[in-house]
């Protein structure tokens, strides 16, 4: 029984271990607990999608923290316009600003030679067909630059395409100025003028948009030439001063969007590779205001 019990712990005890000796005393305060890594080597918990929550605790490392380029909800919507930027503005504003000024200084001294010069105001009254041909550029110029945006675009093209509308209109303006008097070319110059300034005062010190109103200017734009269309088939003087008035009232509010839209403070706004349309526009509109004051004739 001895030989069997002997044979027996010998096959359970492993070589090198001594079983005579005592096994030592166990305690617990001594006995360190598993590692953590070797803890989870036998056992893993089952992965569970659950949705991120926020946590304030201390140790607590948010999702921003991770993926900076994500957006909380109390991130500001920034607007991807290059507008935002207040130095791209200045710089458009003065560009356009700067190329309206040269048109505008061109075309007033066209319109004063072909006023104060007889020898020139009759010259331009006996060749009409250069007038016609003024009218028919102008108005092919005009009408790519506004609608082939990859045209107003390709510098130097559209700086050509600029100066042949001035041109044009600078010698248009120039003949229908030559067939009035003096007086009412120079009242209509500084009535002009006058307007001009007033609207970009008041439109730099506004904050109403008037840039949401253009659908309803441009259904007045409608009613005056009707009203143009009337008073050519009945003729009266009060009628034709009040034509002359609502144009250049009309005009004028369209002077004020547009500058609106080149400032790039309400709701719309021009994008800053549009200087060229931007400054055509403001030209034109101010070119229609003296056309308008000036009256027909």
């Amino acid at each position: 029984m001895s030989d069997t019990a002997d044979a027996f712990t010998s096959k359970q005890t492993p070589p090198g271990c001594d079983v005579s000796s005592p096994p030592p005393p166990y305690t617990y305060q001594e006995q360190q607990p598993p590692a953590y890594s070797a803890a989870s080597a036998t056992y893993s918990q089952p992965k569970i999608d659950t949705p991120c929550s926020y946590q304030p605790s201390a140790g607590y490392e948010s999702f921003r923290d991770i993926n900076p380029e994500a957006a909380s909800d109390t991130t500001p919507l920034i607007s991807s316009s290059s507008f935002d930027d207040k130095t791209v503005r200045r710089g458009f504003i003065r560009k356009v600003f700067s190329i309206l000024i040269l048109q505008l200084l061109f075309t007033f001294s066209v319109v004063c030679v072909f006023t104060f010069s007889s020898v020139v105001k009759k010259a331009v009254q006996e060749n009409l067909w250069a007038y016609l041909s003024s009218f028919i550029v102008f108005i092919v110029v005009t009408i790519i630059l506004s609608f082939c945006k990859s045209f107003s675009r390709r510098h130097p093209w559209n700086i050509m395409a600029l100066v042949v509308v001035t041109l044009s209109l600078s010698y248009m303006v120039g003949t229908v100025a030559s067939f009035h008097n003096t007086t009412a070319v120079t009242s209509s110059i500084w009535t002009t003028a006058n307007s001009c300034v007033n609207v970009f005062l008041f439109y730099s010190q506004t904050r109403y948009d008037f840039t949401i109103c253009y659908g309803v200017l441009l259904i007045m734009v409608v009613d005056v030439i009707m009203f143009g269309v009337f008073c050519t088939f009945y003729y009266s003087y009060i009628a034709e001063v009040a034509y002359g008035c609502l144009g250049a009232l009309l005009y004028s509010l369209f002077l004020m969007i547009d500058c609106q839209l080149m400032m790039g403070m309400m709701s719309y706004r021009l994008n800053p590779e549009e200087y060229i349309n931007a400054a055509l526009t403001i030209y034109l509109d101010i070119m229609l205001i003296f056309l308008y004051l000036l009256g027909r004739r």
